[in-house]
C-alpha cells in the first residue's frame, strides 16, 4: 500500500509516470536552455544537488564540470531509470542517485548549486516553492550560510485574456488546455497584452500564497472566454551581459464559466488567489473577473463575468515580461 505522501505526490504531479520524463528529454527548448544555464552556473570542482532528478539529465549536465552531484528522486521507477541512463554516459559516475524525498533530504556536505525543476504552469500542482523553502531552512540549520545558488533563480508569471474556441468538430467542450508557446493556434485569439501578476525570487524568501488583482486594457473586441497563464523561468542571470537564460512553460488556458463580450477600450479587472503547489481547480474556483465599459456619453457600468472568491488586493508586480 502506498503512503499518504506518495498518494498526494501522484495527484499533485511529483510522482510523474516514466514516459512523461521521456517526453521532457525530447523538449528541445527545455533541454537546451537548462544546459546553457547549468554550464554557466556550475564551475569546475563545484558540489551540486538536484531535487527531483527524474531521468538524471540535468544532474548529468552538471557533472560535466562539477566534482560531485547528488541527484534526489522519490519515484523508485525513476531512480532505476536515472541510474541506468547515467551508467551509459561519460561522467555519469560523478552523480549519486539518491532514493529519497526532496522534502526531507540534505546532502552530506555543503553544496554550491541546487537544481530544482519541479515546475508547472503558474507554479501549480508541483511543490517547487515548498521544497525549496523547506530546503533553505534545513540547510541553514545544519550548515549555516550562505545558501547555494538556485536553478531556476526566479519565476515570472503573467495572465492574458483570450477568445478561445472550444468547438471540437462541432462538439462544445470548455476544457483546460496546455498550448505550445511556439505555435500559432487559429482557435486562440489574444485580446490584450499579458499582465505580470507575480515574481518569485528564490534567492529571497518566497511566499507560497500567490494573490493578485489588476486591470487589463482590452485591445481587441471579441468573446472573452478564457484566461491564459504564462510562466517564464529565469534559469540563470548572466551578470557579464546583464541578460538571462530563460525557459517558458507551455501556456495554460483556463475556460470561464460563461463567455463575456468585450470591446476594444474596455477595462478588464482580474482577481485571484491560490497556493503554490495547489490544484488547478483551486485556481479556477478563486477566479474573479469584471469589466468596466466606457461608452461615449454614459457613466461607466460594471458587468461581472465570474463571481467567486474575491482575493485580497495586493501590490502589482512591476517586472517586465
Amino acid at each position: 500500500m502506498r503512503s499518504e505522501t506518495e498518494i498526494e505526490s501522484s495527484y499533485l504531479g511529483q510522482f510523474i509516470p516514466v514516459h512523461y520524463h521521456h517526453n521532457m528529454l525530447m523538449d528541445q527548448s527545455r533541454m537546451r536552455n537548462f544546459k546553457a544555464a547549468i554550464d554557466y552556473v556550475v564551475f569546475p570542482g563545484a558540489k551540486v544537488l538536484e531535487l527531483g532528478g527524474g531521468t538524471g539529465v540535468l544532474s548529468w549536465f552538471a557533472a560535466a564540470r562539477a566534482e560531485k552531484v547528488w541527484c534526489v528522486e522519490f519515484n523508485p521507477d525513476m531512480v532505476r531509470e536515472a541510474r541506468r541512463f547515467l551508467a551509459m554516459n561519460p561522467n555519469g559516475d560523478r552523480v549519486s542517485v539518491i532514493h529519497s524525498d526532496a522534502f526531507e533530504y540534505l546532502p552530506p556536505e555543503p553544496v554550491d548549486v541546487v537544481i530544482c525543476e519541479m515546475i508547472h504552469v503558474a507554479m501549480l500542482r508541483e511543490k517547487q516553492v515548498e521544497v525549496i523553502e523547506g530546503f533553505k531552512r534545513r540547510y541553514l540549520a545544519r550548515f549555516g550560510g550562505p545558501l547555494p545558488r538556485f536553478i531556476p533563480e526566479a519565476v515570472i508569471m503573467a495572465v492574458q485574456p483570450l477568445q478561445q474556441d472550444y468547438s471540437f468538430e462541432g462538439f462544445n467542450a470548455p476544457i483546460v488546455q496546455f498550448q505550445d508557446t511556439g505555435v500559432v493556434l487559429p482557435k486562440t485569439i489574444a485580446m490584450a497584452d499579458p499582465a505580470v501578476y507575480s515574481v518569485l525570487d528564490f534567492n529571497s524568501a518566497v511566499d507560497p500564497v500567490i494573490q493578485w488583482r489588476g486591470t487589463i486594457p482590452i485591445k481587441r473586441s471579441g468573446s472573452f472566454s478564457a484566461l491564459r497563464f504564462i510562466t517564464k523561468n529565469v534559469l540563470a542571470v548572466v551578470q557579464e551581459t546583464g541578460s538571462t537564460i530563460d525557459w517558458l512553460n507551455h501556456y495554460m488556458s483556463l475556460p470561464l464559466e460563461a463567455p463575456l463580450r468585450l470591446a476594444k477600450g474596455d477595462l478588464l479587472d482580474i482577481g485571484f488567489e491560490y497556493r503554490a503547489g495547489g490544484s488547478i481547480p483551486s485556481l479556477q474556483t478563486a477566479l474573479r473577473a469584471t469589466v468596466e465599459r466606457r461608452p461615449a456619453k454614459a457613466r461607466p457600468r460594471r458587468e461581472t463575468a465570474i463571481r467567486r472568491v474575491a482575493p485580497r488586493e495586493s501590490r502589482q508586480a512591476t517586472a517586465a515580461f
